[in-house]
C-alpha cells in the first residue's frame, strides 16, 4: 500500500503549483521553511487521497510523516488526526507520543495548525498539560506555534486558562508567525468570552508586539480597534 500511496503523489504532482507553494511556505536560505519539498498537489486533493488511503495503520503513517516532501507529511497528519478520534486510549497516548517524537517533520504552519488542536489539545484535555508548557519554551519555533495552537481546543470547550498563561509565556517572542499564533488564540476567547480577552490586553497590549495585537482585536469595532492602537 505505501508504494501505491507514492504513486499517488507523483501521478496528482504539478510541478508549477510546487513552485509556488515553495515560495508561499517560505523555503528560500534563511527563510523559515528552508529547504522544503513540495509535489504541488492540492490541500483537498491531499484531504481525498487520506479519505482513499485510511486503512493505514499509525506505524505507517508515521513514515509519511518523515517524508521530505511537504504533502505526504500533511497526508500523514490527516491519517494521525482520524486514527486518533477513532482510536482506543492506548492508540492516543501512541499517537501524542508519536507527534512529539517528530516535531522536527511538523515544519511549517499549515502542518502546526491542522494538528496540534486535534491531536497534542485533544489528548491532553483530560490530562497533565506540562508538556504545552515545555514546548512553548522551546527554542523551536515550531514547537512553540504547537503550544499556543494545541490550546485552540481547550478554548473550543470555554477553557482559557492555558491559552492566557502560553500567550504571556510568548509575549516577547521575537517571531511574525508566533505573534500571529498568540493573537488568533486570543481572538478566539474573545469569540466566546470577550471581557476575558480584554481583561488579559488592557494588561499587556501597550507591550505585546504589534502583529499580535492586529491579529487579537482584529473583529472589534473600528474605534475599539483604534483605541487599542495607540499605544
Amino acid at each position: 500500500m505505501m508504494k501505491n500511496i507514492h504513486e499517488e503523489f507523483k501521478k496528482m504532482s504539478d510541478q508549477e503549483h510546487a513552485i509556488q507553494l515553495q515560495k508561499y511556505f517560505k523555503t528560500g536560505k534563511g527563510e523559515y521553511g528552508e529547504g522544503d519539498q513540495f509535489l504541488g498537489l492540492r490541500v483537498p486533493t491531499v484531504r481525498k487521497i487520506a479519505k482513499k488511503f485510511n486503512t493505514l495503520s499509525i506505524d505507517e503513517a508515521e513514515k509519511f510523516l518523515q517524508s521530505p516532501y511537504h504533502e505526504e507529511r500533511l497526508f500523514a497528519l490527516f491519517i494521525l488526526i482520524d486514527l486518533f478520534k477513532k482510536g482506543n486510549e492506548e492508540d492516543k497516548k501512541k499517537i501524542h507520543e508519536l507527534y512529539l517524537k517528530n516535531t522536527k517533520f511538523i515544519n511549517n504552519w499549515d502542518l502546526v495548525d491542522v494538528s496540534a488542536g486535534p491531536i497534542i489539545g485533544a489528548y491532553l484535555f483530560t490530562r497533565d498539560r506540562k508538556p504545552i508548557y515545555t514546548l512553548a519554551n522551546s527554542e523551536n519555533l515550531w514547537e512553540r506555534r504547537i503550544a499556543i495552537m494545541a490550546t485552540f481546543c481547550f478554548i473550543a470547550q470555554n477553557e482559557f486558562t492555558d491559552t492566557l498563561k502560553i500567550a504571556e509565556m510568548l509575549l516577547t517572542d521575537k517571531e511574525d508567525l508566533i505573534h500571529k499564533a498568540v493573537g488568533w488564540m486570543l481572538r478566539e476567547i474573545g469569540k466566546r468570552n470577550l471581557e476575558i480577552e480584554e481583561s488579559f490586553l488592557k494588561k499587556y497590549y501597550q507591550n505585546m508586539p504589534r502583529t499580535m495585537l492586529r491579529y487579537a482585536i482584529e473583529k472589534f469595532p473600528e474605534e475599539k480597534r483604534k483605541s487599542y492602537l495607540k499605544k
